[in-house]
């Protein structure tokens, strides 16, 4: 009786398979993907390996993209086995931080992570990267073929025609060799700590940098997106997270909403000297840290570069037969002031910004309002 309830099953088995498969199942592999499942039944998943200095700052800008599935953190380019971080931050394992990337060919192409990679260096750089000295923090490619070795000297030859840097560009393209991944604490850096990362980013000078060289393309568009991701984090909704604006002096809300402009010498911070963040007056999102706050001889408040770059917006303005570059607030949309160019080097920028716009948080009060992760810029000021 087992066995013929076995021979059953088998012909039974064999009906199924032959009557509901497809006759072209086996071409199925090279169709379009238009969905993850058939991605992921074609197995095509490949991998690249960049140095790009702190690992952080090179994993988040991977992981916001269509087709990667992974961006590890690690070090690679070394002898030892298994390094740890103290040990390759000490530079005596000649290894680099890097980050692994794991990508789908059919929606992110080698050429697209190139792209991205290159908006996300100072490849002119061979002591390192930005405040991180050192041969652990310099830049390389680690080509896992001959194909990635191909596309990533034509890709450092475009680069280098467009004459961005007015260096020579010095990035290393080496054959990769074994990667290890970094403690698990290091992973996904910018998702447990976000305004620790953010500090740290904006703190280095890196999106500064990005943003002098490549302007609006800093962004880079992936050639191909089949798929919609979900946006990542944001560091906007802190403080007032309804953005509530009942709170509003009448001065703020005219400058806030309408606009406006407060006088000159007879605004509450133009003079203000304590260490501290200032944060919009709406959403609460941080703005401007009094590390880069400077006496400008204007009778308002100025400060020589934003504490989060991305919480600005900066908006063509022709009002009053002037043309200016209006500063606005991402989350709250709030008019903050403008940005001008007779600052003090090396930037040369000036941000003015009206008190009304802003909320002061002393450095003895950020962790009470909520600021915490910016305490590490103001450690001498505790």
């Amino acid at each position: 009786m087992d066995k013929l309830y076995a021979a059953f099953l088998i012909f039974l088995s064999y009906f199924i398979v032959t009557t509901f498969i497809p006759k072209n199942a086996d071409s199925a592999s090279k169709q379009p993907a238009t969905t993850t499942k058939v991605i992921k039944k074609t197995g095509k998943t490949e991998t690249a390996i960049f140095a790009g200095g702190c690992f952080w700052c090179m994993e988040h800008p991977y992981e916001d993209q269509p087709g990667i599935s992974k961006a590890i953190s690690g070090y690679t380019g070394g002898k030892k086995k298994n390094p740890t971080y103290n040990q390759v931050a000490s530079g005596a394992t000649q290894h680099v931080e890097a980050v692994e990337i794991h990508f789908d060919p059919e929606k992110i192409s080698y050429n697209d992570l190139l792209e991205i990679f290159w908006r996300n260096i100072d490849p002119t750089d061979a002591g390192g990267q930005f405040v991180d000295r050192g041969k652990q923090y310099t830049t390389g490619i680690f080509y896992k073929n001959k194909q990635q070795k191909k596309a990533a000297e034509q890709s450092k030859k475009r680069l280098a025609d467009k004459k961005l840097f007015g260096k020579k560009i010095i990035t290393k393209i080496v054959p990769a060799g074994q990667f290890y991944p970094a403690e698990e604490y290091h992973q996904d850096f910018f998702k447990k700590n976000y305004i620790r990362y953010r500090v740290y980013r904006a703190g280095s000078g890196r999106d500064e940098f990005i943003k002098s060289v490549w302007g609006e393309d800093r962004e880079y568009k992936i050639s191909k997106t089949v798929f919609n991701t979900e946006i990542g984090p944001q560091l906007t909704y802190i403080g007032n997270k309804e953005k509530s604006k009942s709170h509003l002096t009448k001065m703020q809300y005219k400058v806030t909403q309408k606009n406006g402009t407060e006088p000159p010498y007879k605004n509450e911070y133009w003079d203000n000297k304590r260490p501290g963040i200032y944060v919009d007056i709406v959403s609460g999102e941080p703005l401007f840290s009094s590390k880069d706050k400077f006496k400008s001889g204007t009778g308002w408040p100025s400060f020589t570069r934003p504490l989060v770059q991305e919480n600005i917006i900066q908006e063509r303005d022709t009002t009053h037969n002037m043309v200016r570059i209006e500063l606005r607030s991402k989350s709250a949309d709030s008019h903050l002031g403008h940005l001008f160019h007779d600052g003090p080097k090396p930037s040369g920028l000036r941000y003015c910004i009206n008190s009304a716009s802003m909320k002061f948080i002393p450095v003895e009060k950020l962790k009470e309002e909520g600021y915490e992760d910016f305490l590490v810029l103001f450690k001498k000021a505790i």
